[in-house]
Parts: C-alpha cells; structure tokens; sequence
C-alpha cells in the first residue's frame, strides 16, 4: 500500500493522492482518491479490499506516520510490553495483519509501478470523462476503472495458496477502523472531548470510577463510542461547565482599589511641628 501525489486533474489545479494497493502476487489493484495521504484514506482502501478478497496475511508500506510511529512509547506500552502503534497500525493489529516497512521506492517495486499506470491511463480518462472532483475520481475507480486495469495487467499467481483470511463471523470492521484517544473520568463521571463535555452513565456495569481511564474510539463515520474495560458505556452529551475560578488567584489578579487620601486633623503632630515652624522668626538658629 502506497500513495501517489500527483497532479490527478491538471497541472492547473492542487494535487491529491491516489491511495493505492496491490498484490504482490498477481498485480491486482484497489485504490481510492483523497486530498493527501491520510490515515481515513489508508483505512478505507484496506477496508474495501477485506470486503473484496478478505484479510491479508502482510502489507508492505513505508515508513509514512500514516502507517508507522517514531514516538516513544508510554508508561502504559512500557508496561505492557508494547510498541507504539498508528491509527492505522492498532487497527491492522485487531485483525491479525503484520505492517512490513520498506526502506527505499525501489524496495516497492509493484507498487510504483502501479503508480505509473495509475498516472498514464486514469489521468487521461479523468480528461476525457471531464472529472476534476475527488467525488467523481472515486466513483470512477468503484465503478469499473480499477477492474478495468486488474483485466488487463493482473498476472495469475505462480501458486494456487491465497493467504487471505475471511472476515470472522461478528466482526464489524466499522468498529475496527476507528481513532483512539484515552480521557480520564472526573469525579462527577464527567469527561471532555474535542471541546465537549460528556455525562457516563450510573447504569454502566462495570462503571468506571473517577480517575479511571477510558477509551474515546470514533468511527469514520463520526460515530463516537466510549469504552471501557472492552466494553461500550452508555453516555450522553451535557452543557460544558464553566471553569472553576481558584478565590486566592482572583483576588490577587483584581486591580487595587484607589484608597482615599487622609487628611490630618487639627491636633496632629505634624499639622503642630508646621505651626511651630511658621511661628519661628527667619534667620533664627534651631534650638
């Protein structure tokens, strides 16, 4: 699996990216059109190939932030013995698929090649179809121009073994291609996300307690479930509260009040040393 930016519709116009996988056995191609080469992309296109052939056994990619990480790994991973992994690299995970990077274009070979096809011919017939929208690029390639080139260029296989694995039984793959971020329950079992507050539940079973961490999955659909211990919680969204005000800080922040100026009375001790002084002939030498 790869991406080709390229100028799909013109020169005149921002490039996108062809996301595009092959089998290496045969050649056969499945792609999909994008404005870069993202994670939603990268997940759509194994998406569709699972529904088509089933699951691989391996995909070979780059080293992209798409498909692999460079970060360190948390006290969690750490812990539990685990790399960091992508989006897109949890998911392949749940599905038993092991990512292979290559280390250089030539290393791709089948792919690249595909690119180039990809750049002679689907260029051409989005010129002549008059298509220069990312919508109308897909609906095309669904609707026959990648079966076209698979008819054409796809290679029988010099072995009859598939190793393609078919989805199991209950497996939702809306549920396998998500994003994944962990919050961490308030005491109010209240969390936020993407600038919205959340209210879990009492009903849950197991309900989480506060200071727990739970698991935000959204869908590529948009759909956000909430889960913890494995299990989906019931939640719903609420009025973000307003942030809580520390007294001590507020007061220190607020600007002084002006304080009136004193004006001494009649007896005091300095209105008396001025009444001396201005008493005192001039040129009089001090006591």
């Amino acid at each position: 699996m790869d991406g080709s930016p390229h100028h799909w519709f013109g020169e005149e116009r921002p490039e996108a990216c062809l996301m595009n996988m092959v089998d290496d056995a045969q050649g056969t191609t499945l792609s999909l059109m994008a404005s870069a080469e993202t994670t939603e992309v990268a997940m759509r296109v194994l998406w569709a190939w699972i529904e088509r052939y089933g699951i691989p056994r391996e995909l070979y990619t780059d080293r992209k932030n798409v498909f692999v990480t460079e970060r360190a790994p948390t006290l969690e991973e750490q812990l539990a013995g685990e790399a960091p992994l992508t989006a897109f690299g949890k998911a392949c995970k749940r599905l038993g698929i092991h990512i292979i990077t290559a280390h250089s274009p030539q290393a791709k070979g089948r792919v690249e090649r595909s690119h180039g096809v990809y750049q002679d011919r689907f260029v051409k017939e989005l010129r002549l179809r008059d298509i220069t929208t990312l919508e109308g690029a897909n609906l095309l390639l669904q609707e026959g121009f990648c079966d076209m080139l698979n008819a054409k260029f796809a290679q029988p296989p010099r072995e009859r073994s598939d190793y393609h694995r078919r989805l199991p039984k209950g497996v939702d793959l809306a549920e396998i291609f998500v994003h994944e971020e962990t919050r961490r329950v308030s005491n109010d079992w209240t969390f936020s996300y993407r600038n919205r507050a959340y209210q879990i539940h009492a009903n849950n079973r197991p309900l989480p307690k506060p200071k727990d961490e739970i698991i935000v999955r959204t869908r590529l659909d948009g759909a956000v479930a909430i889960v913890y211990r494995n299990k989906a919680l019931n939640y719903s969204g609420i009025e973000k509260p307003p942030p809580k005000v520390n007294k001590h800080t507020a007061r220190v922040q607020q600007a002084p009040k002006p304080r009136p100026l004193a004006k001494p009375s009649r007896k005091h001790p300095w209105r008396q040393n001025c009444t001396l002084m201005a008493a005192e002939p001039s040129g009089s030498a001090a006591p």
